[in-house]
């Protein structure tokens, strides 16, 4: 049975260590299951990484950052690349999907590994977490009803 590929919501650039910073950026119950995972597919393993020593400030890691694989995909990963990302996904390992910055998949690389992950039946689960596109357009005073991108 395939694992399931998360797509896990980055910070927008927050870098504040302390947990009532990142709980109020990123909900409590993502930071766990982030916390849990030993697979990543990310845009820049570095920023990755990163992201996981925030997290694991709060949740302690399933395995030590060092023996958690990251693979990257970005606008250079060619697409012949992608089907190896899903490799330990098919074989039934769990993988969690991580942008640069907010949510990924949405104007992001990782939308090509989505597509694909659900052309070979992997299911997909969205996270919740911040999203730069949803929040300018619900400061901006438009109406989202119209709104297109």
């Amino acid at each position: 049975m395939p694992g399931t590929l998360y797509l896990i919501p980055n910070t927008l650039g927050a870098t504040d260590p302390s947990a009532d910073a990142l709980s109020h950026i990123i909900p409590a119950q993502v930071q766990a299951l982030t916390a849990r995972l030993d697979y990543f597919v990310a845009e820049n393993a570095k920023t990755a990484r990163g992201f996981l020593k925030l997290i694991a400030i709060v949740h302690p890691l399933g395995k030590p950052l060092q023996e958690i694989d990251i693979a990257e995909l970005n606008v250079n990963t060619p697409a012949s690349a992608l089907a190896g990302l899903l490799a330990p996904l098919l074989a039934g390992r769990d993988a969690g999907l991580v942008s640069e910055a907010g949510v990924p998949a949405v104007a992001d690389p990782g939308a090509d590994l989505v597509r694909l992950a659900h052309q070979h039946g992997i299911k997909v689960r969205p996270l919740v977490g911040p999203s730069s596109l949803l929040l300018a357009v619900m400061a901006s005073g438009l109406n989202g009803q119209s709104f297109a991108f």
